[in-house]
């Protein structure tokens, strides 16, 4: 099982020291990949009495494909992988040509984690529509690898129109991994048809055994080899005790789970250092597994 770490976007500040020294130090802990959130635009909730999201205006979030740029500058190895980009707010062209660029400064090390969102105001100021962000997902992904396949494409949708046309430089590996958050029916589906992996978002409990099932089956009904598919939940600190961060390893890994990611955010960390701290003790207790 390959162990990441969720980058501690909320919490960590806008210190660039920080951030990197936060960076090399679960590079140098052992840490695999690093994660990152994204959230572009954030609602003001003086004017929104109802608002029951998890993030506002007053939560930082350091846009993603920006810090990756930096990220692969001060490390050597890890991958860096959106947990997940809010896909279908983003023009799709300029996905591609911003993963790509961070898939060649980097050495070949990104993994694109999308997902559909939940936050409508982000989608209205970014001028898309939150009622259609599901199935143009999908044919987002398709242009996508079209892009970074080759040089010059010719692709026509409903929402895209390519003719003869692409973007320089490609992704060093021709292709970029996607992989799906989320735990809807239609996210499992994708993931089973055509996604490299799946990020769910809940504990490893029966619910989730299920879920695994079906998306296996979506796979096997698309022809593809279920075992090809990459797996990778989330170790949340402020929702699990250090005394079952192993079992919690452990059960995920018997469901099948080929990676997980530790976030250390909403335990009270207020530095870089305090979640180094955390990283270490964690990686301590299941870096092995």
């Amino acid at each position: 099982m390959q162990i990441g770490a969720v980058f501690p976007q909320t919490e960590i500040g806008n210190d660039p020291g920080a951030i990197g020294a936060w960076a090399q130090a679960a590079e140098d802990l052992g840490y695999r990949h690093l994660l990152a959130y994204d959230h572009v635009i954030g609602a003001a909730v003086d004017t929104r009495p109802d608002w029951t999201g998890p993030y506002t205006s007053d939560t930082p979030f350091h846009e993603v494909f920006v810090l990756f740029g930096y990220l692969a500058a001060v490390t050597r190895s890890v991958e860096l992988v959106t947990g997940v980009l809010i896909l279908p707010q983003r023009q799709t062209a300029l996905v591609a040509k911003q993963a790509a660029e961070v898939d060649v400064l980097s050495g070949g090390r990104m993994r694109l984690g999308v997902g559909v969102g939940w936050n409508r105001v982000e989608y209205e100021v970014l001028g898309e529509s939150f009622e259609v962000r599901g199935i143009r997902s999908e044919e987002q992904v398709e242009l996508l690898r079209a892009l970074w396949t080759d040089t010059a494409i010719t692709l026509s949708g409903r929402w895209h129109r390519v003719d003869n046309a692409g973007i320089n430089p490609l992704p060093v590996r021709r292709r970029i991994p996607v992989w799906f958050g989320g735990n809807a029916e239609a996210t499992l589906r994708r993931v089973g048809q055509f996604g490299d992996g799946w990020l769910p978002q809940r504990p490893p409990d029966d619910r989730a055994r299920d879920m695994l099932e079906r998306l296996r089956r979506y796979a096997m009904e698309a022809g593809r080899d279920p075992a090809d598919i990459g797996i990778e939940p989330r170790l949340n600190l402020d929702r699990t005790a250090p005394h079952g961060w192993a079992d919690y390893v452990a059960q995920w890994r018997e469901l099948g789970a080929t990676h997980l990611c530790v976030n250390t955010m909403g335990v009270g960390h207020a530095t870089a250092d305090d979640h180094i701290a955390a990283l270490r003790a964690v990686y301590d207790a299941i870096g092995s597994a």
